[in-house]
Parts: C-alpha cells; sequence; structure tokens
C-alpha cells in the first residue's frame, strides 16, 4: 500500500490514520479500503463510512468520495484477519482461472471469469476472482481489480499486476476513452433495430437486507448504454451492449427500462418468463463482457475476445430464427 500510516505499536485494534499520497490521489474509498483492510468484508466497510466511523479529514464522507494527495484517514479500531485466517482455494478452482486467463504480462491479467464467481470475498462469501489470482500468483506483491463485474455476469475482466498500471486503467475508464468494453446480452422480446441507445439516469437503493437494486430515476446518475442487435429469435434477440457510463447493474437496468429485460436476470426480469427460459436451457444470467480494447497499453493497441459459453451457445442455436 502506498499510503503512509501510523497505528502505534500496540497489537490491540486501535485507530489508525492513513496519509494518502499521489499513488492514490483520485481513487474511491471504497475501493481504497476494500484493497487496505484485506479480511475485512466489503459491507462492514460501507457500514462503517455509514456510521461515519471512517472519515476523511475528520469528516464523514459516502463511498464514492474521491481521495486526494496529502487525504488524512481516520479508521476506527476493527479486526482484521490475519492471511493465516484465509481460506485456501481449491486446486480445481486455480486450474479453471489459470485455462481461463486470455491474456497476461507483467503488469496486466485479464480473464475470463466463469458465470457464479464473485470478483471478490465478502458479504458471506470467503473469497472471489481476485483472491484466487493472488493465490495462483504469491510471488505478487500487487493483485488488485481495474474493475468489477456482477457476480452471474461472466467474461472478461482487468486485474492489475502494477499500481502503476491500476491508475492508467482508472483514469481511462474514469474519462470514458481509451477502453471500450463490449457486451453480449440476450434480451425478452424483439429489440428494435433502430433503438441504438438508451440514456437514462441510474439511482441506487440499498434494501434493509443489504440488497442493492438500481433504478430509473431522475434524481440518478447520468447513464448512457448503446446497443445493436446481432440476431433475432423467436421471443428473444441476441444483443451487443457497449456501457459508455459504468454504473452498477446498468446494461440489465437500461434492457429492463427499455422493455427487453436480460433472460435469466433473477433481480430485473419477470419470474415466469425466467422460469420458461430454464426449460429452453438458459440456466444462467444471459450477460458476457464479450470484447475488451485497451486503445494505448504498453505502447500497442489491445484487442481481446472471448466467445460466449457453449451451454448458452447451444440453448440460444436451439431456438428458433426470426427472419
Amino acid at each position: 500500500m502506498a499510503a503512509s500510516e501510523n497505528n502505534g505499536a500496540s497489537e490491540r485494534p486501535q485507530v489508525r490514520f492513513v496519509t494518502i499520497d499521489e499513488n492514490n490521489d483520485g481513487q474511491r474509498i471504497d475501493n481504497f479500503l476494500v484493497t487496505f483492510l484485506k479480511g475485512v468484508p466489503k459491507g462492514k466497510i460501507y457500514n462503517l463510512l455509514r456510521k461515519g466511523e471512517i472519515r476523511v479529514n475528520k469528516k464523514r464522507i459516502k463511498p464514492d468520495f474521491r481521495l486526494s494527495n496529502e487525504d488524512v484517514i481516520r479508521i476506527a479500531p476493527i479486526v482484521v484477519a490475519q492471511p493465516s485466517d484465509k481460506p485456501m482455494v481449491a486446486e480445481g478452482l486455480k486450474q479453471e482461472i489459470e485455462s481461463r486467463i486470455v491474456f497476461e504480462d507483467k503488469g496486466l491479467i485479464v480473464v475470463n471469469k466463469p458465470s457464479g464467481l464473485a470478483v471478490h470475498g465478502g458479504s458471506g462469501l470467503s473469497f472471489g476472482l481476485v483472491e484466487v489470482v493472488r493465490q495462483m500468483r504469491p510471488q505478487e506483491k500487487f493483485i488488485e481489480l481495474v474493475h468489477r463485474l456482477d457476480r452471474d455476469t461472466s467474461g472478461l475482466i482487468m486485474i492489475a499486476k502494477k499500481r502503476s498500471v491500476l491508475k492508467m486503467l482508472h483514469a481511462a475508464l474514469r474519462e470514458k476513452e481509451g477502453v471500450q468494453k463490449t457486451y453480449n446480452a440476450l434480451v425478452f422480446g424483439s429489440w428494435p433495430k433502430r433503438k441504438l441507445q438508451v440514456n437514462a439516469p441510474l439511482l441506487k437503493n440499498e434494501l434493509k437486507s443489504g440488497e442493492r437494486v438500481v433504478k430509473v430515476h431522475t434524481d440518478g446518475k447520468e447513464s448512457l448504454t448503446r446497443f445493436k442487435v446481432v440476431r433475432n429469435f423467436e421471443g428473444y434477440t441476441l444483443i451487443e451492449c457497449e456501457p459508455v457510463t459504468g454504473r452498477t447493474h446498468q446494461i440489465r437496468v437500461h434492457t429492463q427500462f427499455a422493455g427487453y429485460p436480460i433472460v435469466g436476470d433473477e433481480k430485473y426480469s419477470p419470474n415466469e418468463a425466467n422460469a420458461e427460459a430454464k426449460q429452453l436451457g438458459f440456466k444462467r444470467l444471459c450477460l458476457h463482457a464479450s470484447r475488451l480494447v485497451i486503445d494505448s497499453y504498453e505502447g500497442q493497441k489491445l484487442v481481446l475476445e472471448a466467445p460466449i459459453e457453449d451451454a448458452w451457445k447451444d440453448a440460444m442455436q436451439a431456438l428458433p430464427s426470426k427472419f
């Protein structure tokens, strides 16, 4: 961690003060804390932020607050799990993830994440993709997620092995240029070819259960997704989705708002339709990060692709085409 910390010599949990330097300048406080407080569930971190037990420059802040050089973070006493307390990942899972690496060099790993695997531990999960990769690459001192995918979304996800690479990619994603992510989604209904985008603000809510639900709302953040029809089937459409902004559940909510929810989406699609789709072989959320383009990485343009998994593809090919 590039920030400096002053927490005294006692081993008992106590208040800690962390001073941010240029390496973490511009980073969201929640993302910083997930890395800094390894072993603390993400839900607990958000709870501490809400209660004001984590403050920046003596002030309460929200999870999306962006840090600046020389900011001082005050962290209330928390018990952090030691490395020996962390569960070991099964060899079979490590081998599967190894086989799903589509690119790796000294600064970056890109993995074709399977549906059903969370990107990080927390909220009752012992580990996620980033913890698996850390155990696969124990010699690496720095392994951090560049961005996130929902647990049930499959496809290409970037993991940085250098802080300089993380900062570069974070800046590109934040400025909405230099990195293009393309998804494939199978939606219910016949998506109109003329419907090329959904521009609708998204508001994130958290239910009492802790579950996150996103909806289109005038008080939400600006959100834009571009769409293109790939293939029409009877009752379904395969579409290509390009999120210009990067909001939580953006593609899932924008397709629902347009009237064509994603197949297998238990949060935003009708239960009856999903039950019927399962009978046809669609047993997962049909959303896949299929293409990743980094305009300039180590002096070259990086173009990576990952095909839709066979079970989804086979079920789709069994559908009657619509002409």
